[in-house]
């Protein structure tokens, strides 16, 4: 090829660079001739179009229910009624929110709302978003992954206190207190040094902590004496426990009339009345307690005395087996249908603490008799 070839050959792959961007091809000439080559691919484009959109949890308030608290963060009536009414198709339950409920709304650059998350639990989810003037609702169920772990403290100040720095919240204490409420007083027998261990099935939605379920196994030591709960599916999937002989915890008689408070006097024949002065036999045990706090009964049993008492105030009396009572006196009012002849089943509320008659204070004066005696003692559990 002449070198005026060459020349011209040179002008033509200037027009082409030019439009290198379209065709990623370079005509390059040599010694050889000219020759077509692939174009290296450009730099990716630094420049990127942003929609920043934000996104705002929504306070519940008391008695919203998901309309109302909608309309508060400004979605129109009909936007707010239109989400509200395809999550219910969807199965959500809106009638009432609870504050634990999580309500989250999205919005655009521009202030729109495009998208409504509401999750009533870990477990479950639903996601409204904005399609083409109306709103797509999708639902999301997550299923618990069930780790069993151990737990275990000791009690240095109170049970709750012990339960707090074994990492563990409030209501594993009462389901403990509950399997062993036969066997043991906690409201008047727990000890400093007394310990505990557990066996728990701990729920995760993915990698975080939700709750406790069920203990699987319970020990309880106190003052060297040793319970044990194994838990098992009774009949009817019914989840009961039983001692490592295999004897069920569940007993005719409740350990003590109320859930978990403190003692202020226990069972003597002899101390100074607080009100009537001397020394005054006081067949009872007194559970201190604020007014209000409910009272059940220890056994299953039919009321024989509800009223007022003289000295005791508002009182109950109730007959059990084996010509066994008890006794709940200084009620501030009975439960609702506890009367004379009324049968109560164990763990009934039958009333509420309170101090009417000769009390100095808001407490429950407790007592047992064993056919028309009374004792410190209740009867010997099958």
């Amino acid at each position: 090829m002449s070198r005026r070839s060459v020349l011209a050959l040179a002008l033509v792959v200037v027009s082409v660079a030019s439009l290198a961007t379209v065709t990623r091809l370079y005509l390059l000439a040599d010694a050889s001739g000219p020759r077509l080559v692939a174009a290296p691919a450009p730099p990716p484009s630094t420049f990127r179009t942003a929609f920043p959109t934000t996104t705002r949890t929504v306070p519940i308030k008391r008695g919203d229910n998901l309309v109302a608290a909608l309309a508060r963060e400004g979605l129109g009536a009909r936007a707010a009624a239109d989400v509200a009414g395809r999550l219910a198709r969807q199965g959500a339950q809106l009638r009432k929110l609870r504050s634990r409920d999580g309500l989250e709304v999205t919005r655009n650059f521009r202030g729109e709302p495009i998208e409504v998350r509401y999750a009533p639990s870990p477990w479950l989810a639903f996601t409204a978003v904005a399609r083409r003037g109306s709103w797509e609702v999708t639902r999301a169920t997550t299923e618990p992954r069930v780790r069993v772990e151990a737990v275990q403290g000791q009690v240095r100040r109170s049970l709750f206190e012990a339960m707090d720095a074994a990492g563990e919240s409030a209501p594993l204490v009462l389901a403990m207190v509950e399997i062993f409420s036969s066997e043991f007083d906690f409201t008047a027998d727990t000890r400093q040094g007394d310990r505990f261990r557990l066996l728990v099935e701990k729920r995760y939605a993915g990698d975080a902590f939700v709750d406790c379920g069920r203990i699987v196994v319970a020990q309880y030591v106190s003052a060297g004496r040793t319970l044990s709960g194994v838990g098992f599916a009774a009949g009817g999937g019914r989840w009961a426990f039983y001692d490592p002989a295999g004897r069920s915890l569940k007993k005719s008689f409740l350990k003590s009339p109320l859930e978990f408070t403190r003692i202020t006097s226990g069972f003597t024949y002899a101390r100074p009345h607080p009100i009537l002065g001397g020394v005054r036999p006081h067949l009872a045990i007194d559970y201190a307690a604020p007014t209000g706090t409910a009272v059940r009964a220890v056994a299953d049993g039919v009321v024989t005395a509800a009223g007022w008492d003289g000295g005791n105030g508002i009182s109950i009396t109730i007959r059990h087996r084996s010509g066994y009572a008890t006794m709940y006196n200084h009620l501030s009012k009975l439960a609702a249908g506890v009367r004379r002849g009324a049968r109560v089943s164990q763990r009934d509320v039958i009333g509420y603490v309170g101090m009417t008659g000769l009390a100095t204070g808001p407490h429950l004066d407790y007592r047992v008799s064993k056919d028309g005696q009374f004792s410190p003692r209740l009867p010997a559990q099958p």
